[in-house]
C-alpha cells in the first residue's frame, strides 16, 4: 500500500496535469548518470501553472544548492534587454555603437541589438577576461580592439560570451544602472526569484556547487566546436569570477528558479515585460542561418531558440515530445531550460559535471523528451 506522502504527491501531480509514471522515468534517467559516476550531482525541476511541480537533486548535493547555469544565463540577460525594449530606450535595430562609441570601429558600427541576441554579430571569439568585463571601463577598452570575423547578419556562429558583454554594457548605458543590479531589480525581484542571481559576492557563494571536468571518451567521428578551454571553465569556480556575473555564462541558480523564470515567460502575470515585446521574443524567429554544429537552421529569436515544426527539434535540445512553439536555451555541460506554450510546462536541468558537448547534448535532449512526456493536458 502506498505511503500517505506518496498518495499526496501522486494526487498533486495528477491535479497539475502530470503523469506520475512519466515523472518517475524522468527522475530515473537523471539519477542514472550520478549512479554510474558520470557526474558528481544534478538537479532538475518541472513547473506548470506558475508553480514547481517536481524538483529533485541527485548525488552529493542538496536541494538548496545552486549551480552555475552557464549559457542558460543568456536568456536571463536577454529578458533584461526585453524590459528596455518595452521601455522604448532600445530597439532590435539599435546599433550598439550608438550607446557605446568604443564599439564603433572596424565594421562593428553595423552590429545591432538583434545581431547580438541572435548570434549573428560576427565576433564569436572576441576576448574578454571576467576581471576586464567587471567594469564599464574595462569592457569599453576591450571593445575598441575587437575586430569582425564576418559581416553582421550574414551567418550564425555561437558567441559563447562576447556578444553578451556588449549587451551588458548596453543595459548599463540605456538604463543608467549596473547591469547586474538592473537584472535583479527589473526581472528577478518582481518575480520573487531569490535563488537566481547574476553576480554573487564571495560571502554568499557557500551554497554554489563547484564545477568538475568529467573526462569521457568522445564518440567516434564526433566533430565538436571548442566553446571554452578547460582552464576557462574552471575559472568559474573562483569566487572573484562568480562575483563578476559574466553576462553570457555566469549566473547561479537552483533548477526551480530557472523553471519559474520560464513560467514567467509563459504567463507574465507580474507584467515584467511589455506583452508585445515578450510575444516577439518568444515566437519571432529572426535567425534561420544553418548552425555549423547542429547543421540545422538555428531558429533563434531575440535571445532564445524555438523548437520549430521541421522535425529537427531534437537537434535544438528540445527532444522529440515538445510542441513546435517550445522555446529555451541550453548551457555548457548539459544545462537545459525551456518552456512549451502548448503544454504550459517548463523544465530545467543543471549539473556540476561538465563533459564533452556531444554527450551533454545527447543527455539534455533525452531528458527534454522525458520531461515533455510528463504532461497529460
Amino acid at each position: 500500500m502506498p505511503a500517505p506522502d506518496q498518495v499526496v504527491e501522486h494526487d498533486r501531480l495528477t491535479r497539475l496535469g502530470l503523469d506520475p509514471t512519466a515523472v518517475a522515468a524522468l527522475l530515473d534517467r537523471a539519477e542514472r548518470d550520478v549512479v554510474r559516476g558520470r557526474i558528481p550531482s544534478c538537479q532538475l525541476a518541472v513547473a506548470k501553472h506558475g508553480e514547481v511541480a517536481v524538483t529533485a537533486t541527485f548525488g552529493n548535493a542538496a536541494d538548496d544548492h545552486r549551480y552555475l547555469v552557464f549559457s542558460v544565463t543568456k536568456a536571463l540577460v536577454a529578458s533584461a534587454v526585453w524590459v528596455l525594449l518595452g521601455d522604448g530606450v532600445l530597439t532590435p535595430e539599435t546599433p550598439a555603437a550608438d550607446l557605446v562609441p568604443e564599439f564603433g570601429s572596424g565594421g562593428k558600427e553595423r552590429v545591432t541589438v538583434e545581431h547580438l541576441l541572435t548570434h549573428t554579430a560576427g565576433f564569436p571569439r572576441a576576448p574578454m577576461l571576467p576581471t576586464e568585463g567587471a567594469t564599464s571601463q574595462g569592457r569599453r577598452e576591450r571593445f575598441a580592439g575587437w575586430r569582425l570575423d564576418w559581416e553582421p547578419g550574414s551567418r550564425t556562429e555561437y558567441h559563447p560570451v562576447s556578444a553578451h558583454w556588449v549587451l551588458a554594457e548596453l543595459i548599463e548605458q540605456a538604463s543608467g544602472t549596473d547591469y547586474r543590479r538592473f537584472v535583479a531589480q527589473r526581472v528577478l525581484a518582481p518575480l520573487g526569484l531569490r535563488r537566481l542571481r547574476l553576480g554573487v559576492p564571495p560571502e554568499e557563494q557557500g551554497d554554489v556547487r563547484d564545477v568538475a571536468l568529467v573526462a569521457q571518451e568522445m564518440p567516434e567521428g564526433a566533430e565538436v566546436p571548442e566553446v571554452a578551454t578547460d582552464d576557462q571553465l574552471l575559472l568559474y569556480n573562483r569566487p572573484e569570477v562568480r562575483a563578476v556575473g559574466v553576462p553570457g555564462a555566469g549566473a547561479v541558480s537552483t533548477a526551480s528558479d530557472v523553471a519559474l523564470l520560464y513560467q514567467a515567460f509563459l504567463r507574465n502575470e507580474q507584467r515584467v515585460w511589455d506583452p508585445e515585446v515578450l510575444a516577439d521574443a518568444t515566437t519571432h524567429v529572426r535567425n534561420t542561418h544553418v548552425d555549423p554544429f547542429t547543421r540545422v537552421p538555428a531558429n533563434r529569436t531575440l535571445g532564445l531558440v524555438v523548437a520549430g515544426d521541421d522535425g529537427r527539434a531534437d537537434l535544438r535540445e528540445f527532444g522529440t515530445a515538445s510542441g513546435p512553439r517550445a522555446f529555451g536555451a541550453s548551457g555548457l555541460g548539459g544545462q537545459i531550460a525551456w518552456a512549451d506554450p502548448d503544454s504550459g510546462l517548463s523544465f530545467c536541468y543543471l549539473t556540476d559535471g561538465l563533459t564533452d558537448l556531444v554527450r551533454a547534448f545527447l543527455r539534455s535532449t533525452r531528458l527534454s523528451t522525458l520531461a515533455a512526456e510528463c504532461n497529460t493536458f
